[in-house]
């Protein structure tokens, strides 16, 4: 592979806050839409105090997570029966089609993390989840 001097490297500084399909604050980072990105998308969440993401899983694409701020109890599988916390430093993945919902442990403090994707789109193919 060679050297493409054409190409150009691209800041992205965090626009408005969206509200994500999951119900959770969402600041877009490097995506298809931003950056040009071809196969890869990062942003940053926030899960507010108590609060936590509708069951939900990504359909087709794997997701790494580093949490920045808080305890997060990611409840995941057939009907969100495992689970796994993770805390401020922690790296988390979550393989394609496993249904998860990160539920912020604090009453009182916001849980922020850097979310990738290997998508390039802002909006991921989100599929929601029912627990039965």
């Amino acid at each position: 592979m060679g050297l493409d001097l054409k190409k150009s490297v691209t800041r992205v500084r965090a626009g408005n806050e969206i509200m994500t399909q999951q119900k959770l604050p969402y600041f877009i980072g490097i995506s298809k839409e931003t950056a040009g990105a071809q196969g890869i998308s990062m942003n940053m969440v926030v899960i507010p105090p108590g609060a936590k993401a509708e069951p939900h899983y990504h359909k087709d694409f794997e997701t790494a997570i580093y949490l920045l701020e808080g305890r997060v109890d990611t409840r995941y599988g057939e009907g969100l029966k495992e689970s796994i916390l993770t805390e401020k430093g922690d790296f988390l993945f979550i393989p394609p089609g496993v249904p998860h919902q990160p539920v912020n442990l604090s009453a009182t403090e916001p849980a922020v993390a850097i979310v990738s994707r290997n998508d390039p789109n802002e909006r991921e193919n989100v599929v929601m989840y029912k627990v039965k």
